[in-house]
């Protein structure tokens, strides 16, 4: 039996994640206990942050950041296919165009935000965790790019996604909620980095 390939799939998961999370973000959902609004993706959008971490620490950094900007190009085409499936004349024994176009319409505006805010905020996390992670090794290395990474992915996704389509007061619960969600996952994922060994040089990373 062939050895698992970890980089391999560190980096299917990381893709898989970004997209999952752009589907589901079409839902605004209320926080049990907290009553407050978020979009469902950042349920498991945190987890992004670390899986890219995992890419980072067995591809090293020129491999990481190739595959940030390819999950981008990657939520483009979903969104792209969801609008092209979209204008596509419907059976007319298929009685759900509307809700369709409902759920999945918006997705384009969450894909732009998404893509903009991911790669801005997982680049600036790649070069953080690269520094930390020499200094500091990979638990601090997760955790300091982690943190800041997620401020910066918080604020920029919130605003492009949701300003002018819903209440001001609704878009500052998000944000607040995004990093509230995104911290505490993000906390309590930093310790799986110590699930994978190093696979390149210290230099690569």
């Amino acid at each position: 039996m062939k050895k698992l390939n970890l980089a391999l799939l560190s980096s299917s998961l990381y893709v898989a994640f970004q997209l999952f999370a752009n589907i589901l973000s079409t839902k605004i959902c209320l926080l049990p206990l907290l009553n407050l609004a978020v979009d469902g993706g950042t349920i498991i959008y945190p987890f992004t942050f670390t899986l890219r971490d995992f890419v980072h620490k067995t591809w090293g950094k020129h491999s990481a950041r190739q595959v940030v900007i390819i999950a981008g190009l990657l939520n483009i085409v979903m969104a792209v296919l969801f609008w092209l499936i979209g204008i596509m004349p419907a059976d007319p024994t298929w009685l759900n165009q509307d809700a369709y176009n409902v759920i999945l319409a918006p997705v384009w505006r969450i894909t732009v935000a998404s893509v903009i805010a991911q790669i801005i905020s997982e680049l600036v996390d790649t070069e953080i965790f690269s520094i930390a992670y020499k200094k500091f090794g990979d638990m601090l290395g997760v955790l300091f790019s982690n943190s800041i990474s997620l401020l910066i992915d918080s604020v920029l996704f919130s605003i492009i996604a949701f300003a002018g389509m819903m209440p001001f007061n609704i878009v500052l619960q998000i944000i607040l909620t995004n990093i509230l969600i995104k911290l505490v996952i993000s906390i309590i994922s930093v310790p799986t980095i110590k699930l994978l060994p190093q696979h390149v040089s210290t230099s690569e990373i």
